[in-house]
């Protein structure tokens, strides 16, 4: 039997790299989806194009940063699926740069998007879930967030408040049946890491990844699923690290 037979999913970030391969990969396993994404079309687009228990999957835009966008497109996607069991935050933004140079703008953004954001897409889902007693949040991390990078401060801040957001969240959830849990992921082969050089791509995994190459997006996705799924009814607030040995807690 599909792992996810009979439920609902909402992806932020859902038009593609790892949140379109968790997209493939839940509706494999038989859940209806809903793939919310700042790219509307291509959330669209890909949510048609996904076989389904009625290809009843739905694609609209979202601004995770901006509060009304957030509350109306999960109001909508509830609507379109019949309500969200589980949510899905990769939505995220990443960018380089030291201390010193940062403007500030820039460090607002990457909070407002990467932390805001996620706190946003689990307040939207929180209160149907509680009614029904079940439900689960998986939010993503990165490895970076607990090692340390230099030039990515503003990044690796995000991504550790994420994952004390998430702590604090399973312990209010949990009495209700919802399991909120963290993904924490190495360097991914995606569209976020095309713009870098051939050259700092490999030298980042020789230098940082035991397992000698880039993750794929579909073994992040297998993780994702594992948290989403009954399978993981004993995790609460913990962070599972998908991260070919770049960190070792």
């Amino acid at each position: 039997m599909a792992r996810l037979s009979g439920k609902t999913a909402a992806i932020t970030g859902g038009a593609g790299g790892i949140g379109g391969a968790i997209a493939r990969c839940f509706a494999g396993e038989g859940a209806t989806l809903a793939l919310l994404d700042l790219n509307g079309d291509g959330a669209a687009e890909l949510a048609a194009s996904l076989a389904g228990p009625d290809s009843g999957h739905f694609g609209g835009a979202i601004d995770v940063g901006d509060e009304a966008s957030v509350n109306a497109a999960f109001a909508t996607a509830a609507e379109a699926i019949g309500g969200i069991d589980i949510l899905i935050n990769t939505a995220a933004i990443a960018g380089a740069g030291t201390v010193e140079e940062m403007p500030v703008e820039e460090w607002d953004r990457m909070i407002q998007i990467n932390l805001r954001g996620t706190f946003l897409c689990c307040r939207a889902v929180l209160p149907a879930m509680r009614q029904r007693k079940w439900g689960r949040i998986v939010n993503f991390a990165s490895e970076v967030a607990h090692r340390g990078n230099p030039g990515l401060s503003h990044y690796a801040a995000s991504k550790a408040a994420v994952i004390a957001f998430s702590k604090c969240l399973a312990l209010e959830a949990i009495p209700d049946g919802i399991c909120v849990n963290t993904l924490s992921p190495g360097p991914t082969d995606t569209t976020m890491l095309s713009g870098i050089d051939e050259n700092v791509i490999a030298k980042l995994v020789n230098d940082l990844m035991p397992i000698g190459r880039l993750g794929k997006p579909e073994e992040i996705a297998a993780a994702a699923l594992f948290l989403a799924s009954d399978d993981a009814a004993f995790c609460v607030g913990t962070t599972l690290h998908a991260n070919g040995g770049a960190y070792l807690p």
